[in-house]
C-alpha cells in the first residue's frame, strides 16, 4: 500500500523527532551539552506544531480558522517561554532573569487553546458572533491572569516565598491543563464524523501535557530529574501529536455540521464563561477578605489586584455592549430597508398585475381596431383606384388611406409590446425600434412642452436581439426623460442612433434636471420619484436586458444640464437589415 505524502511527514516527525529524542535522553549522558539539546528540541517541536496546525487557517470559515490559529499560539507561547529559559539558564547563565514574564507566559500558554475550544468550529450558523466572541476571549485572558496574579504573585512579590510560589505555580498550571483536557473531550463528545476524529487527535496530544508535568514533578522529587530526561518525552511528544492532529485535518477537511444538526447554544459559550468569570471577582474580593487566612499585606493586594481587574474587564464588557449596540442598529436599518423593498415589491406585483390586465384589454382591443382597419384601408384603396372618382375625392381618400395605415402601425406596435413572448434573438434594425418605441410614447404624450427628436444614422449594421425587451428598454428610457422634463416645464428627448467602432449605440440625452445619484440608476429598488410614481425597478430591468444582449448601458449628466442614457450593442458588421417602412404595414 502507498503511503501519501502527509503520512509520510507525520512518520518521519515521530521518528526523527520523538523517536531520535527518545534514544539521545536515554543514550547521552548528563551535561551541558544534553541541557542545550534539549531545549533547542523544545524550541523547535512548536514550530512543527505551527506548521501542521497552521496548515487548516485558511479555509473559508473564519471560526474554524480562528479555531486553529489560536491553538497555534498556544505553541507559540511555549516555544517563547522555552527561548526565554534557555537564553536565561545557558545564554544568562541565571535561572532567576525574566523569572515573571517566563512564568506568565508559561501560564497564559494553555488560555489560547481553551479559547479556540470555545469556539467550536465543527458548528455552523454560530460564526456570525465571532467579531464580539475575540472579545469574550480577551476576558477570559484577563480572568486567567488575575487568578495568576491572585494566586502566584502575592507569594513573590508581596511576601517572598519561593516554595510556596512554585507549589501555587504548580497547582494552577495542573488547573489550566486539565481544563484545556475537558474542553477537548467535550468538543469530542459534541462533534460527529471527521471533526471527531480532529478532535481526538487534539484530546491526546492535550492530555501528553499534564502526564509530562507529572512526570518532571514526581523524577524531581526522587532527585534523579536532569534536562534531557525521558521524562521531557512526553513533552516532545505533545507537540508532534499537535501537528499529526493539524497534518489529519488537513487531509480529512472536515467541515461545519449542516444547519439543522448545528447546536443553537453553540455561539454563546465564550460569552457565558467571560460572564461567570466577571461575575466571580467580587465572590473572590469578599472571600479575600473576610475568610482568608493569609496575612494582611496579601489580603490588601488581592483586594487591590480584583479591584484593577474588575475597571478592566467591566470596560471590556461596556466596549462588547456598544459593538453590539451599533450591530443591532445595523441590522434594524436592513430589516427596515427590507420591509420597505418587499413593500414596494408588493406594490410592483400588484401593477404589474393591473398592467398585465391592461395589456390583454389593449391586446383585444388592438385586434377589434384592426378589423375595421383593415377595412378602411381598402375602401380607401378602391376609391383611389377608381377612374371614376374625382380629384378631390381621390386627394381625401389618400389622406384617409395615410392616416389609417398611421392608426395600424401604431396598433401593431402596441400588439407587439403588450404581448408575452419568449425571448428570440433575431437580427433587427435598431432605427426600426426606436422608431416604434417613440411612436408608443408619442400616444400618451401629455401637452407640456415636450418634444421627442430623432436623429438616426442611415445605414446602420444590424444587431443580434429580442425587439420586444429592446422595445421595452428604449420605452422606459424615453418615459423616464419625459416625465424629468415635465416637472421642469417641458424641454426636447433626442435620440440619436449611430455606429462606433464594432458597436451600434443609441444616445437618450434631455434637458431636465439631470440625474441626482447617476451611479446609482440601476440598482434595484433605486428611484427618485414620489412614493406611488414608481418602484426603482425600471432601470434595473433595462440594465439587466441589455446585459443579456451583450452590452452596456451607462449615464452621466450634461455640462449644460440634463441627462444622457448611452446603449452600446454588438454590431453584426456584415449585414444590414432593411428597415421596414410603416407605410408598407398591413392590418392583421
Amino acid at each position: 500500500m502507498t503511503l501519501s505524502r502527509s503520512t509520510w511527514v507525520v512518520v518521519v516527525a515521530w521518528v526523527v523527532l520523538v523517536g531520535g529524542c527518545g534514544v539521545v535522553f536515554l543514550l547521552v549522558p548528563t551535561g551541558e551539552g544534553k541541557t542545550l539539546f534539549r531545549n533547542v528540541v523544545l524550541c523547535l517541536v512548536p514550530l512543527f506544531a505551527n506548521a501542521g496546525l497552521l496548515l487548516n487557517a485558511a479555509s473559508p470559515y473564519r471560526r474554524q480558522n480562528a479555531f486553529w490559529a489560536l491553538l497555534a499560539l498556544g505553541s507559540t507561547l511555549w516555544m517563547a517561554w522555552e527561548l526565554l529559559w534557555t537564553y536565561s539558564a545557558l545564554g544568562l547563565r541565571n535561572t532567576t532573569a525574566y523569572a515573571f514574564p517566563r512564568d506568565l507566559i508559561l501560564f497564559l500558554q494553555p488560555v489560547p487553546m481553551i479559547g479556540a475550544a470555545a469556539l467550536q468550529p465543527h458548528a455552523r450558523g454560530v460564526g456570525r458572533t465571532l467579531r464580539y466572541g475575540y472579545l469574550d476571549l480577551l476576558l477570559l485572558a484577563v480572568w486567567w491572569i488575575y487568578f495568576y496574579l491572585l494566586v502566584v504573585t502575592p507569594w513573590q512579590y508581596v511576601l517572598p516565598a519561593p516554595a510556596l510560589r512554585a507549589a501555587r505555580f504548580t497547582q494552577i498550571l495542573h488547573i489550566e491543563t486539565l481544563v484545556l483536557l475537558g474542553a477537548m473531550g467535550w468538543l469530542v463528545f459534541r462533534a460527529s464524523g471527521a471533526w471527531r476524529r480532529v478532535y481526538v487527535q487534539l484530546m491526546a496530544a492535550t492530555a501528553l501535557l499534564p502526564v509530562s508535568m507529572h512526570l518532571v514533578e514526581q523524577v524531581k522529587r526522587s532527585g534523579l530529574y536532569h534536562p534531557g530526561s525521558l521524562a521531557d518525552l512526553p513533552l516532545v511528544a505533545a507537540f508532534v501529536w499537535f501537528g499529526t492532529a493539524g497534518i489529519v485535518a488537513r487531509r480529512l477537511k472536515p467541515e461545519p455540521d449542516p444547519q439543522e444538526a448545528t447546536n443553537k447554544e453553540g455561539g454563546v459559550w465564550p460569552a457565558r464563561l467571560a460572564m461567570v468569570g466577571l461575575l466571580s471577582m467580587p465572590l473572590v474580593a469578599g472571600w479575600s477578605a473576610f475568610f482568608s487566612a493569609a496575612p494582611e499585606p496579601v489580603r490588601d493586594f488581592r483586594l487591590m489586584v480584583t479591584l484593577m481587574t474588575i475597571v478592566v474587564a467591566s470596560a471590556l464588557v461596556f466596549l462588547r455592549q456598544h459593538l453590539m449596540d451599533m450591530e443591532r442598529l445595523r441590522l434594524l436599518r436592513s430589516s427596515q430597508e427590507t420591509v420597505e423593498n418587499l413593500r414596494r415589491l408588493q406594490s410592483q406585483f400588484v401593477q404589474s398585475e393591473k398592467l398585465a390586465a391592461l395589456g390583454q384589454l389593449a391586446a383585444g382591443a388592438a385586434h377589434e381596431i384592426n378589423n375595421p382597419l383593415t377595412a378602411i384601408l381598402g375602401y380607401a384603396d378602391l376609391l383611389i383606384e377608381d377612374p371614376t372618382t374625382g380629384a378631390k375625392q381621390r386627394g381625401l381618400a389618400e389622406k384617409l388611406r395615410e392616416q389609417a395605415r398611421r392608426t395600424n402601425t401604431l396598433v401593431t406596435n402596441l400588439l407587439s409590446f403588450a404581448r408575452q413572448m419568449p425571448a428570440e434573438r433575431t437580427l433587427l434594425d435598431i432605427n426600426s425600434v426606436a422608431t416604434s418605441a417613440l411612436q408608443l410614447r408619442t400616444l400618451d404624450l401629455r401637452s407640456k412642452g415636450v418634444r421627442i427628436e430623432l436623429q438616426k444614422e442611415a445605414m446602420l449594421p444590424g444587431v443580434r436581439g429580442d425587439k420586444n425587451q429592446l422595445l421595452q428598454v428604449f420605452h422606459n428610457l424615453i418615459s423616464n426623460a419625459v416625465d424629468a422634463m415635465e416637472q421642469t416645464g417641458g424641454g426636447v428627448l433626442t435620440v440619436r442612433t449611430r455606429r462606433a467602432g464594432a458597436n451600434v449605440v443609441i444616445e437618450f440625452t434631455d434637458d431636465g434636471p439631470g440625474i441626482r445619484e447617476p451611479h446609482l440608476v440601476f440598482d434595484p429598488f433605486y428611484t427618485t420619484k414620489p412614493v406611488g410614481h414608481g418602484t426603482g425597478l425600471g432601470l434595473s430591468i433595462c440594465y439587466g436586458i441589455v446585459q443579456e444582449h451583450r452590452g452596456r448601458i451607462s449615464c452621466h449628466n450634461e455640462p449644460k444640464g440634463g441627462a444622457t442614457f448611452r446603449i452600446e450593442l454588438p454590431a453584426i458588421l456584415a449585414l444590414f437589415p432593411q428597415p421596414s417602412s410603416p407605410a408598407n404595414s398591413k392590418g392583421s
